[in-house]
């Protein structure tokens, strides 16, 4: 063995130089070729996760999530939103398919306000969660419905018999309240309907609506409660009103006419005050704090139509007296509250007034009395007249005469006159109105306005013109015609001790509107009846039956526009006799 002699007497070094070149051992190779290879798989793994990540997690949406059918997944919010919108616009207006308790039918998106709210429909994509890379992901999307209006959808729709819940109700007979209590049955689910109609549309399914059993919201204990905590001691005594330095008085009865217990669709019975009918009832006791407002109205000045201005009006302020009176009334005691006036402006004014183009005259009628003015019939025609007098009839409006009048009896000023009942002739209150109403229908007749209702007379009268004339009777006979111009008329009656006369302004729209008549026919003599003397019986000397036609032709720019027929027939007046026959 060669040793060199630096190393005489010294064991062999095994060291390795570290500047030499090193070569791996025989059991030192393997080991290393292992370790870069697991270091190079793992790169490896990390970079294609890194891919995939970035790739599954691109955009602001996670990849696989749908909403409405649509993939959304990868893109950024604008993307989304454009792609969304995009792809649902052309069913946007597609009604949606109901089937309500049996019952088929759609609903237009516009008749309860559906709309598709992409913006916030998105966001919810945004935030469902990771990337659903195997079987994707469907988000609902944000749909808005108003729910009053699909419940009076809904509702309108539904048989009522189909509702079986009972709801509760208390109801005052004269001063003595009556309850109704509640029973569960079957009614509408809202927010059910709503659910169903927000899963249905779009995606061309139908929204299947129920009807399930329900309870009432106020239950019968409740019923109970407001019986005796509120209804009851409400009639119990007055309450005192005070405004300012004057007062009114509300009587038991007022308030039971005030005090009202409304129940909703779903059974909530909730006590309230009607100011309207509070008001009605104790009218003559608000009169004496109140000062009403005054309409504007037309008058004639130098035989022409002006408008004089309306002003406001100092009324109780109901909305607040009704909480104030609610607070009160469960108490039996003396009772007083606090109310406050409020300006009430006038319903009517003078610009509403100007627009309507009242300026000339587009029609007049006079029919002729006797008995002078002092007769009961003529006082009669004189009261009607002045009821009617100044009525304004809007465009497109129809006028009733026995709503504008109202009942026409004894404490309205009417008293008894001669009036056709079951084909003679009695004393009747009221006897004569019927001679106004043929001459006002007359008026709106050659006025061209159209004929609603009116019915002529069963006997012929000569003071009447054959056919165009109407009789009234309160209230299964009325007087109704309907203002079909772009104008406003203005009703004016005047009337003498032997006349009455309605004229009619508005503007004119008719060249002119005349009458045209059959000659009569199917004429039958008038029968002889005796009837008992006394208060009842009125004689009369008998008048021909006869049948005719009238036409109403109407002129305008020179040309005829229509021309309406008219027929009657009128029965023969008896002659009657008041006594027994020879």
């Amino acid at each position: 063995m060669f040793v060199s002699e630096s190393s005489a007497g010294q064991a062999p070094s095994t060291a390795p130089d570290p500047l030499a070149p090193q070569d791996a051992s025989p059991a030192e190779g393997p080991v290393s070729r292992k370790r870069i290879v697991v270091v190079g798989t793992v790169a490896a793994v990390l970079i294609a996760g890194a891919a995939a990540a970035a790739w599954a997690y691109g955009g602001d949406v996670p990849r696989g999530t749908r909403v409405l059918g649509v993939d959304l997944g990868g893109l950024s919010r604008t993307e989304a939103e454009r792609t969304l919108t995009t792809a649902v616009e052309p069913r946007r207006g597609e009604p949606v398919s109901v089937n309500l308790a049996g019952k088929a039918f759609s609903i237009k998106p516009a008749d309860i306000a559906m709309t598709l709210n992409v913006d916030l429909s998105v966001g919810r994509a945004i935030r469902s969660g990771g990337p659903a890379l195997l079987d994707g992901r469907t988000v609902p999307p944000v749909i808005e419905i108003d729910a009053t209006k699909l419940e009076a959808v809904l509702r309108g729709q539904v048989d009522p018999k189909q509702i079986t819940m009972k709801k509760p109700g208390i109801a005052y007979a004269g001063l003595r309240p009556a309850a109704t209590y509640p029973a569960p049955g079957r009614n509408l689910d809202l927010p059910a309907a709503v659910a169903a109609i927000r899963k249905a549309w779009l995606v061309g399914g139908t929204a299947e609506i129920t009807l399930p059993t329900k309870p009432p919201a106020t239950t019968a204990e409740q019923v109970d409660v407001l019986m005796s905590g509120l209804a009851i001691p409400a009639v119990a005594a007055p309450v005192t009103i005070t405004v300012g330095s004057r007062s009114l008085t509300l009587t038991p009865r007022a308030i039971a006419r005030g005090l009202v217990f409304r129940s909703d669709d779903y059974g909530l019975l909730t006590p309230m005050i009607d100011g309207p009918r509070l008001h009605d009832a104790a009218a003559k006791e608000f009169a004496r704090v109140e000062t009403p407002p005054e309409p504007a109205k037309i008058v004639l000045k130098g035989g022409k139509p002006a408008i004089v201005e309306g002003r406001p009006g100092d009324m109780v302020d109901l909305n607040l007296l009704g909480p104030a009176l609610l607070g009160v009334l469960p108490n039996t005691g003396p009772r007083s509250v606090v109310a406050s006036l409020t300006t009430q402006n006038a319903t009517r004014t003078d610009t509403d007034l100007a627009a309507l183009g009242v300026k000339e005259k587009v029609s007049t009628f006079t029919t002729r009395f006797t008995g002078g003015g002092g007769s009961p019939r003529s006082q009669n025609i004189m009261n009607i007249a002045r009821a009617v007098d100044g009525a304004v009839v809007l465009p497109g409006e129809t006028f009733s005469l026995n709503a504008h009048t109202g009942e026409r009896d004894y404490d309205s000023g009417y008293q008894d006159a001669p009036v056709i009942v079951g084909g003679r002739l009695e004393p009747g209150v009221g006897g004569g109105a019927s001679q106004f109403t043929t001459t006002l229908f007359n008026a709106a007749y050659y006025a061209g306005l159209e004929d609603v209702e009116h019915k002529p007379h069963s006997f012929y009268f000569s003071r009447y013109p054959a056919v165009i004339e109407s009789t009234i009777f309160y209230p299964t006979l009325d007087l109704k015609f309907k203002n079909t111009t772009p104008y406003g008329v203005f009703i004016d009656t005047a009337y003498t001790n032997r006349s009455v006369t309605v004229t009619l302004w508005s503007t004119k729209v008719y060249d002119s509107v005349k009458t045209v008549r059959s000659p009569r026919r199917d004429l039958t003599s008038p029968p002889t009846v005796y009837r008992e003397p006394g208060p009842k019986c009125i004689t009369s000397s008998g008048l021909p039956g006869f049948t005719q036609d009238a036409w109403r032709v109407i002129r305008k720019d020179g040309k005829e526009i229509a021309r309406e027929k008219f027929t009657w027939r009128y029965d023969p007046e008896p002659r009657f006799i008041c006594g027994e026959k020879p």
